[in-house]
């Protein structure tokens, strides 16, 4: 009966982002996804037509190769499941790999990613769908990035018994899984062949409700900054920007952020050059932004003008430059490593980014609340002491203050961050154990 109802939603769900579409540039584009219409030559698949197949790109894999299905919500859980897909293609190096996405945020960015075979949006979870996508697709293995959980898809798998796990997992208490009304959610839980959680608390949530096969395997964002710092970029523009000065970089930042950050910037004397990185560019609201400041500001687009190809600067700056926007995608995970300060956005709002990108690089790092709870790292970062989380302009002015002055202290907290990361690293080996027990 459940069932039904879930299904019966999705298609009303459907029917309202059409109409919603009209308005919504995001959700247009998530419509149009769902409308795709092609050839289905991929994977061990043949012709398929109609809502929710797939138009496959590359050339239909050797037959005895694997097929990998790997779901990611969006572009975040993409970043965390990274280490694991280019993994899979060093060690099966002829395996076809499937990436679906759920958000436009995360398709549009990366539908051309290198490392994948083929791209697309996940069909709408309903019955037909399901069948048609794992018809064309035909995984060996299915594998889903920390949340995703997919009533229709998650059962045909298990009737098609095909090894299915879920990675980089977190579960909380107030999560209906774990409530007695909760029947629907948990039977997806059972579905998956291996449950890989980030911390002890979760497997033992899911062994509460007698789901046995969780393992403790902490979580891949770290493999990939880790990956990322040892293969970041060197940018002679910010190099130049820097200078001699202290650097605070704001990533991911929303208006709730800025809000409480620009009284901070107008008010603060001492030497500090300061990157914006907004979490969704718009360049409009940089404007407002700008206005908003004291000091003199610019998008790093425009300031990029005055350097050439090789970092060469061909102009001069007429007046001291202290804030750069950061509007162009792909530069801020490299860009921590100029960094002696971090503030990370979204805890204000929908969720904390990612605090692991200037981990790696050690410094102190701060962001807001209160939805900061159910990011594992964060919360063991507050508690070690390298993260503070501040809710006011004056919050964050006295602990930015002690940072500041105090080099002691900030290289303190620095090295919790750093020694952290490090420290919890490996997770995607864990996985790939995993995945190498299903064949």
């Amino acid at each position: 009966m459940f069932a039904f109802f879930y299904t019966i939603g999705l298609h009303l769900l459907v029917f309202l982002a059409n109409i919603v579409a009209l308005f919504h540039p995001k959700t247009r584009k998530w419509v149009e996804g769902q409308r795709v219409k092609g050839k289905g030559q991929g994977a061990k698949a043949g012709p398929s037509q109609g809502e929710g197949a797939l138009s496959f790109r590359g050339a239909t894999p050797v037959r005895e190769s694997k097929v990998f299905w790997v779901h990611a919500a969006s572009l975040g859980e993409f970043e965390q499941g990274r280490p694991v897909i280019e993994a899979i293609r060093t060690e099966y190096p002829h395996a076809h790999i499937v990436l679906s996405f759920f958000s436009p945020s995360g398709y549009e960015i990366r539908k051309d990613y290198n490392q994948v075979d083929e791209v697309c949006y996940l069909p709408v979870d309903t019955p037909r769908n399901v069948k048609r996508f794992l018809d064309n697709v035909q995984p060996d293995v299915a594998l889903f990035i920390k949340y995703e959980f997919w009533y229709n898809y998650l059962h045909e798998l298990k009737k098609r018994q095909i090894p299915t796990f879920l990675f980089s997992a977190i579960f909380r208490p107030n999560q209906l899984f774990f409530k007695p009304y909760g029947g629907f959610y948990r039977r997806m839980l059972f579905c998956f062949n291996e449950i890989l959680v980030q911390n002890e608390a979760s497997k033992q949530l899911l062994n509460s409700v007698g789901y046995s096969s969780a393992t403790v395997a902490g979580d891949t964002r770290l493999d990939r900054v880790v990956q990322i710092a040892k293969q970041a970029k060197s940018y002679p523009e910010i190099e130049a920007f820097k200078g001699t000065n202290p650097l605070l970089i704001i990533g991911s930042a929303w208006p709730d952020d800025m809000e409480v950050l620009i009284p901070f910037l107008n008010q603060w004397e001492a030497p500090l050059k300061v990157i914006i990185a907004p979490h969704e560019i718009n360049t409009e609201q940089i404007q407002q932004w700008q206005k908003a400041l004291k000091k003199h500001s610019e998008r790093f687009t425009v300031y990029g003008l005055r350097f050439g190809v090789d970092g060469t600067p061909l102009d001069i700056l007429h007046s001291p430059l202290d804030i750069l926007f950061l509007d162009t995608i792909g530069m801020l995970a490299s860009l921590f490593r100029y960094a002696d300060f971090a503030y990370v956005g979204g805890a204000f709002k929908d969720g904390l980014h990612n605090t692991m990108e200037p981990a790696v690089y050690a410094m102190p790092i701060f962001f807001g609340q209160p939805y900061y709870q159910k990011f594992q790292e964060a919360l063991d970062l507050l508690q070690l002491g390298g993260a503070t989380t501040i809710a006011t302009t004056q919050e964050f002015t006295t602990a930015f203050t002690e940072v500041y002055q105090n080099l002691k202290i900030r290289q303190q907290k620095a090295g919790i961050c750093y020694d952290y990361v490090q420290k919890n690293a490996g997770a995607t080996a864990k996985v790939m154990a995993s995945i190498r027990s299903a064949f």
